[in-house]
């Protein structure tokens, strides 16, 4: 899978590099829906910091920004999830397939991972404490 096709699902919303659940769902290949549900089940591993849910003025935000627009019948009925690199992470463990597995070694692989690499694509009038951020974030996961 190229990086790109990863990179390109790496949005910027709060000021944090996420990926939206229905696109790891399809870089899984698994039902949206099931990945949800494996999130809910394992709900102790994702702290507000691993993931979060988009308000609808997010949700409107997306959808203006790439033109898309849900056409016909369905879609989906909740907002959806936002998971940040330790999310990522943490849904290869709860999903427990050799995919998930696969897939995360190519979003998270250290210590080049696309989340990072984006580092130098935000300038600092949009989000100034995004640096600051991502280093308290580090800082505070940092195992001995």
């Amino acid at each position: 899978m190229p990086i790109e096709t990863i990179e390109r699902r790496i949005h910027l919303i709060r000021c944090q590099k996420v990926m939206l659940d229905s696109d790891l769902a399809d870089l899984y290949q698994v039902p949206t829906k099931s990945l949800n549900l494996a999130v809910r089940r394992n709900a102790d591993r994702f702290p507000e910091d691993f993931m979060f849910q988009l308000t609808k003025e997010e949700v409107s935000s997306l959808r203006f920004q790439f033109e898309t627009s849900n056409k016909g019948r369905g879609g989906r009925r909740y907002l959806p999830y936002a998971f940040t690199e330790h999310g990522v992470a943490m849904l290869s463990s709860v999903l427990n397939s050799k995919r998930a597995v696969q897939v995360n070694i190519l979003i998270i692989p250290p210590p080049t991972n696309p989340i990072r690499l984006a580092k130098g694509t935000v300038p600092d009038t949009v989000c100034p404490s995004l640096e600051a951020h991502e280093t308290a974030y580090d800082e505070r996961y940092v195992w001995d």
